[in-house]
């Protein structure tokens, strides 16, 4: 029988990720959690257009293709937060949403302060931009996600200590927002159908307006 102080880390874990899925997500907050065997940690997944900041170790974990995620993190506060977005903007049409690199990385930068990030002691970790949409090359969707990104962070001063963009490979991405450590996996280029599908189906949704130092790991 495992010793009692076992059991009550086992229960705590349960009851935190019952409580997360307890929550009433804010617009544009990523809501789908669960437990992730491999990392054997509570997670949540990011979708096109959402968001999710915490100031524990839950996982914070997305897929890429042209899209852009960008995790930020105090290191002095401890919190921190990724998001995952399609598009540099929305052409001006006004009807902005997280899935827009504007709105997201506004929104993102708001969320940490909420919960005590301070804008002078973040800093960035950036992912996606891949030439996988075989449909939206001549668009150069993510040459030009990777450009907003990198110049947004530039203006605001926010230190790019890692990034793995560009190339031809969908990505996923794993985060733990209280550590600051960041983990991407390059998945294989060929027939990426599933998420081609989900990045496309995004862009179709109509918009809703929403209100450890400097490595990464490839696993």
């Amino acid at each position: 029988m495992p010793p009692a102080g076992v059991n009550a880390a086992v229960q705590a874990k349960k009851d935190r990720l019952a409580r997360l899925k307890a929550r009433s997500p804010k617009p544009g907050e990523a809501s789908f959690f669960f437990y992730e065997a491999h990392f054997q940690s509570d997670a949540v997944k990011i979708l096109p257009g959402e968001y999710f900041v915490f100031d524990e170790d839950l996982l914070i974990m997305t897929t890429l293709g042209s899209c852009i995620a960008v995790c930020l993190w105090d290191r002095q506060a401890h919190v921190g937060g990724m998001n995952h977005f399609m598009l540099p903007d929305n052409g001006g049409s006004g009807a902005d949403s997280g899935r827009y690199g504007s709105f997201a990385m506004e929104l993102l930068i708001n969320e940490l302060l909420k919960l005590g990030a301070n804008r002078m002691t973040l800093e960035a970790k950036v992912f996606g931009g891949g030439a996988v949409l075989s449909g939206m090359n001549s668009l150069n969707v993510g040459e030009r996600n990777t450009e907003f990104v990198m110049n947004y962070l530039k203006t605001e001063r926010i230190p790019v200590v890692s990034k793995d963009v560009l190339e031809i490979y969908p990505r996923k991405v794993c985060f733990f927002p209280h550590s600051g450590k960041a983990m991407v996996k390059r998945l294989a280029p060929s027939n990426p159908e599933a998420l081609v599908a989900q990045e496309k189906a995004a862009l179709q949704k109509p918009a809703v307006a929403t209100n450890v130092g400097g490595s990464v790991e490839l696993f």
